[in-house]
């Protein structure tokens, strides 16, 4: 009878994960085609001003909504959208081929090497990523680059730790132990063995960092130090929208928070099913 029961809730939470990939994959797929399609294919002008049709409400006419200065807020949160997920992708890639290199040099060298890398790591790690994003992007003139550069300074840090676990996993391999007794480099065991065991990991580091640089990045955008106000993120659209919401007028604030948290959930149905995946022993526990 337990038996029974154990095989039914395994069944039910196997068919709730797999609508929960599905569901996060077709929303992915959506956002993919919006921010790629959309600009080409609408021949608007997202920055045209309108006073006469400011802050209107939802319609067929305008689908989220106008601005305080009568934009179309769908097709700005579109660009926003599209501003957002460059520079999310942009730097959680530049993060972590930075934490690859230095958590793979760290694992792999070991003594001294090791301790000096993880100190420095710990030590930037206790200061708030958003208070040193905020000095990096003081820095330079506001622009996508100085905050691709904060982002990815700031958060290479976690994918050095897991790659150096992983890599330490690796060393006690017997193939990695059949390469060095063969007289194989430190530098050919990285290269050839190490690396591509903690791609994975690094990759799975990757996706989850997109949603994190994404609201990163509107964070500082809605403090003023991010992207220029004329151009439209999903920052900009929060920061300009605060006077509406006082106002009463919920539209221009809701639904560019919703492009946020969306896409954020979607990626992480999806790199929990990828995670699952590099666990199968976690896999089969949580099934159980």
């Amino acid at each position: 009878m337990a038996e029974t029961v154990w095989r039914s809730a395994g069944k039910a939470r196997t068919s709730t994960r797999n609508l929960r990939v599905r569901t996060s994959a077709v929303t992915v797929a959506l956002i993919v085609l919006a921010v790629l399609l959309v600009p080409p294919l609408v021949r608007l002008d997202q920055q045209a001003v309108d006073l006469s049709a400011k802050l209107l409400p939802p319609s067929w006419a305008h689908p989220f909504g106008t601005d305080d200065v009568g934009r179309d807020l769908l097709l700005r949160c579109v660009y926003g959208l599209r501003v957002s997920l460059l520079v999310g992708l942009v730097a959680a890639l530049v993060a972590t081929v930075i934490g690859t290199a230095v958590g793979a040099a760290a694992g792999a060298l070991g003594g001294w090497t090791d301790r000096l890398v993880m100190r420095v790591v710990d030590t930037l790690s206790s200061i708030p990523h958003l208070l040193l994003g905020i000095f990096i992007v003081a820095l330079f003139r506001p622009g996508v680059w100085p905050v691709v550069v904060s982002v990815a300074v700031t958060h290479w840090l976690s994918t050095a730790r897991i790659v150096r676990a992983e890599v330490l996993s690796l060393r006690g391999r017997p193939y990695v132990d059949a390469a060095v007794s063969g007289g194989a480099s430190r530098l050919r065991v990285a290269v050839r063995h190490l690396v591509p065991g903690v791609l994975p990991q690094a990759g799975l580091a990757a996706v989850l960092m997109v949603p994190h640089a994404m609201w990163h990045e509107s964070a500082l955008s809605f403090l003023g130090l991010g992207l220029p106000a004329h151009q439209a993120s999903l920052g900009n659209l929060v920061q300009g929208a605060r006077g509406s919401l006082l106002a009463g007028d919920w539209w221009p604030t809701l639904f560019p928070g919703l492009f946020l948290i969306v896409p954020t959930l979607a990626i992480a149905g999806l790199a929990g099913a990828w995670r699952d995946r590099l666990n199968p022993r976690r896999r089969s526990e949580l099934t159980l």
